[in-house]
């Protein structure tokens, strides 16, 4: 006899179900984290050694951004028709894949095949993104920033330990006869398999699926019971889409401000001298403060509500800016400060937009949308990532930076009209 949707949330209560998705997501986050970890600590510096322009080096991230973008609407578009569960899977098996041809470009020395292999590479970040959705969809509201939020954590796990195995994972893949740059990608490959795995195997009950029926339900028993169903409130038309382009504003200028900073720090610092050890460090405290304060900004978000930490992302990110501008050349601890402020700033940032974006959406609609707002993210992203090396060549790194941080205070008025529109 087939299941019918109403025995199984009667099998499976939502609490129950809601923990059991965030202990899969946490899991499949983790691992996803290391396979982040790759583009991140040596894309650049792959691409200007294969490359030999340092110009060229925002290149790689700008490809594997724009790779995240279109990763976005095909995941979004598989999770609205199928559930999140075989959404994500499809974009951790393309950012395996991605990995699995980055090292095949470096043992040709191919730059065309490095940079179609990046571009597929981005789906697994997208996707990374992408899973915090499916925190949120059985959370109750009083507690969705929180529960997004804990997706985000689970990677710091991944994406503090990977850009330390930066010398293990060279020597690795120098005795296999590949580019010591490249061996990260072998990691980043086998992480982003099994987050694949993980999801098709545990991720059960389909959180976004389950939420569609659950709340079917409660719209049949409120009909039932109502008088005048239509006299229901219902979110007006104007404050969803304003909250759908103030929650894309938020998320797009942090991410291009984070990338654009991110991107060009380790290029800057390796030449003043720093080593790949160095640089590696400092990325993995930034992709440690990006994903470990999240349940902070979860929780101040819950508090006080998205708004208010939206605006104070903006103010950390400026000051990230100004600490990376001033930054003395043979200071690795001061570069590290910064890009730990910035990782902060984009935690806040993104935590407060993604809320913003989740209540606005109603649920029919909701992970087709999610994923175009973060074609503009991605987007945004992308053109950090190429605008950064270009940049730097031309007015250089302390510019790159204070401008940055000036950028990311665009998002204060919108804030501001926002809130009086309500």
């Amino acid at each position: 006899m087939t299941t019918t949707p109403h025995a199984r949330t009667e099998d499976l209560p939502r609490s129950q179900a809601q923990r059991r998705v965030l202990i899969v997501l946490i899991v499949a986050q983790v691992l996803s984290g290391a396979g982040l970890a790759a583009g991140v600590t040596v894309g650049a510096l792959l691409a200007q050694d294969m490359l030999g322009s340092t110009g060229l080096a925002g290149l790689l991230s700008a490809l594997s951004i724009t790779g995240s973008a279109l990763a976005a609407v095909v995941v979004g578009r598989i999770s609205q028709a199928r559930g999140r569960r075989s959404g994500l899977a499809a974009g951790y098996l393309a950012g395996a894949i991605g990995s699995a041809g980055v090292i095949a470009a470096a043992v040709a020395g191919s730059s065309v095949l490095l940079f179609v292999a990046m571009f597929v590479y981005g789906a697994g970040t997208a996707t990374n993104l992408l899973a915090r959705y499916a925190g949120a969809d059985l959370a109750a509201p009083e507690h969705r920033a929180r529960a997004l939020s804990t997706a985000l954590t689970a990677t710091t796990l991944g994406g503090v330990v990977g850009p330390n195995l930066v010398a293990p994972a060279g020597n690795l893949a120098h005795a296999l006869g590949i580019p010591r740059l490249a061996g990260l990608f072998l990691l980043s490959s086998a992480a982003y398999a099994t987050a694949a795995l993980v999801l098709v195997i545990w991720l059960r009950p389909d959180p976004l699926l389950l939420a569609r029926t659950l709340e079917a339900e409660r719209t049949a028993e409120t009909f039932a019971r109502s008088d005048d169903p239509g006299s229901r409130a219902r979110p007006a038309a104007g404050w969803r889409r304003a909250g759908v382009l103030l929650g894309a504003l938020v998320m797009a200028l942090t991410q291009l401000v984070m990338v654009a900073i991110m991107t060009m720090t380790p290029v800057h610092m390796h030449h003043h001298g720093h080593s790949a050890a160095a640089s590696g460090l400092v990325i993995a405290i930034h992709i440690g403060a990006m994903y470990l304060p999240a349940p902070l900004s979860g929780w101040l978000v819950d508090r006080y509500g998205p708004l208010p930490v939206a605006a104070g992302a903006a103010l950390v990110l400026l000051t990230a800016g100004i600490v990376a501008a001033n930054a003395p050349d043979s200071s690795a601890a001061v570069f590290a400060m910064a890009l730990a402020l910035l990782g902060v700033g984009w935690s806040l940032g993104l935590v407060s937009g993604t809320a913003i974006i989740t209540d606005a959406v109603p649920l029919a609609t909701r992970a087709r949308t999610q994923g175009l707002v973060d074609v503009s993210v991605s987007a945004a992203g992308a053109m950090g990532g190429m605008a950064s090396g270009l940049v730097v060549t031309a007015v250089g790194y302390p510019l790159l930076a204070v401008g940055g941080g000036t950028l990311a205070l665009a998002i204060v008025p919108a804030v501001v009209v926002t809130a009086r529109s309500r």
